[in-house]
């Protein structure tokens, strides 16, 4: 289904369509919402009143086709105790308005965007809510039939009436790239591994080429020659062939030193010899979930010019277990010339970003790196699929991330770093081995990634919990959210941009 398109108008009521307004727990009608009600008979007080709705935060009290009108329904949302509304609820509030309009199947609706206390909705606010609206009326349904008798589902054209139309419009422009962005994440992370491999996941990033992207695209024989040997030990079961996919955004000063991200791309994990159990391996098409990430950042920075120098670095592998494939116990040289003892072909995502995370710090010099992996289901035991776990080598860096976290509700808990924990993963014929068992999991994994960044500041963020498997909330229907695109957004415009 196509998503909601967003506009903004001068604030007034509809004549036709669909009216939505918001109201807080005391239930008085915000003063636009009041005038329309007054010049109708009262027909919303009383049906508000007839319904003793309570108008907690997010509920929603639908009246249709109301008498003295001309409109298909009114939608009230509530929006609780409006003091209490955090920075990330003004999304989740537009989420909850979508997710309303959909399931009453609305094509046009106007939002009334104003509060019943004289407090002015700001147009960051107004554009927030316009956000949510877009990112919870995405859906994936590219393979589902159509039946001859089912109507061809048409988004909703939601405009937002507001005191300010030009300063919300001039807040929305960036949100409407980071939808776009986030949009594209998700549809990545659900397309099926049959249709999705490294080559064409390498052809969709190749694609932002159209914002103004630098793309560059490694192949087999380049990272032969170069010595990838972690990353391609991973590879070398598959018939696809790795790619490693370099995207370059120029949007700071000449010269400037730019800030990287890097992203696990392994399309379908079998894990390798060592194989998973049958049971949910069908999820594994999401183990790319963050090089999907990393470029659907991409191309949020991109679409909305920011004013920020900035790499985005991915390697894109499959884990097969075909008769070249890696077996444990073998040892490879990875691109930094550390060797590594294979213990668990099934711990592939850490020997895929050692080579890239290494690449990136020699080749690109960048002022901080953050990783993102769904790489240990040792985080989603520890974190469940709430908080994405942090580990990171520079307080700085880790605290602006948890900052960025909290206002876009894409959170994050910090995880230790020990040279303690490097002793499990030592090896009796390498410089290290590739997993380090059961205990501290997503901890020795970080340990291993760390010993590939030198000292540049870095960042790991463990998304196995966050990137797939999501739960439905107001932003989000569920399995994939597209988490951490508005995370680093915001990091990337707090405190990066000019």
């Amino acid at each position: 289904m196509p998503q909601p398109s967003v506009a903004f108008a001068k604030l007034a009521a509809p004549e036709t369509g669909v009216l939505v307004l918001l109201l807080a727990e005391d239930l008085t009608l915000p003063p636009a919402a009041a005038a329309f009600d007054a010049k109708a008979g009262g027909v919303l007080a009383r049906a508000i009143a007839k319904a003793a709705f309570k108008a907690k935060q997010f509920a929603t009290l639908d009246v249709v086709a109301p008498a003295g009108t001309d409109l298909d329904r009114v939608i009230a949302v509530g929006l609780g105790k409006p003091a209490d509304l955090a920075e990330k609820d003004w999304a989740r509030l537009g989420g909850a308005v979508a997710a309303k309009l959909l399931e009453v199947k609305a094509t046009t609706a106007t939002l009334l965007v104003e509060r019943a206390d004289g407090v002015a909705v700001t147009p960051d606010q107004a554009a927030d809510i316009g956000l949510g609206a877009r990112l919870r009326g995405w859906s994936f349904d590219a393979y589902k039939s159509k039946k001859k008798d089912e109507d061809e589902p048409k988004a909703v054209k939601l405009t937002l009436t507001v005191e300010s139309p030009s300063a919300a419009k001039k807040a929305w422009a960036p949100r409407d790239a980071v939808a776009d962005g986030s949009a594209l994440t998700r549809d990545l992370i659900c397309e099926p591994a049959n249709v999705l491999g490294t080559e064409e996941f390498a052809a969709r990033a190749k694609k932002l080429e159209k914002l103004g992207v630098e793309v560059e695209i490694l192949g087999e024989k380049e990272l032969k020659k170069a010595g990838w040997n972690a990353l391609l030990g991973v590879a070398q079961g598959s018939k696809r062939p790795p790619r490693v996919v370099i995207m370059r955004w120029n949007g700071g000063e000449k010269g400037e030193a730019p800030i990287a991200f890097v992203g696990k791309g392994v399309v379908f994990d079998s894990g390798g010899i060592s194989i998973k159990p049958a049971a949910g391996m069908e999820d594994m098409k999401g183990d790319m979930g963050g090089a999907a990430v990393v470029t659907g950042l991409m191309h949020a920075l991109a679409a909305r010019k920011a004013e920020v120098n900035v790499v985005g670095a991915i390697g894109l592998v499959e884990n097969m277990p075909d008769a070249g494939a890696q077996r444990p116990g073998d040892i490879v040289t990875s691109l930094s010339g550390q060797t590594i003892e294979v213990i668990n072909t099934d711990a592939e995502g850490r020997l895929v970003l050692c080579d890239v995370l290494w690449h990136v710090k020699e080749e690109v010099k960048p002022a901080f790196i953050v990783d993102l992996a769904t790489l240990t289901g040792a985080i989603l035991v520890a974190l469940g699929k709430i908080n994405g776990g942090l580990f990171a080598n520079d307080d700085t860096l880790a605290a602006r991330i948890t900052a960025a976290g909290l206002a876009t509700g894409e959170t994050v808990w910090r995880m230790p770093l020990s040279a303690d924990y490097d002793k499990l993963i030592d090896s009796t014929w390498a410089d290290m081995k590739n997993t380090g068992g059961r205990d501290a999991g997503s901890i020795t994994a970080a340990q291993f990634l760390k010993r590939f960044v030198g000292d540049v500041p870095w960042a790991h963020l463990d998304i196995a919990g966050t990137a797939m498997g999501s739960p439905s909330t107001e932003l989000n229907k569920g399995w994939t959210s597209g988490w951490g695109v508005r995370l680093l957004d915001r990091l990337v415009a707090d405190h990066y941009e000019k």
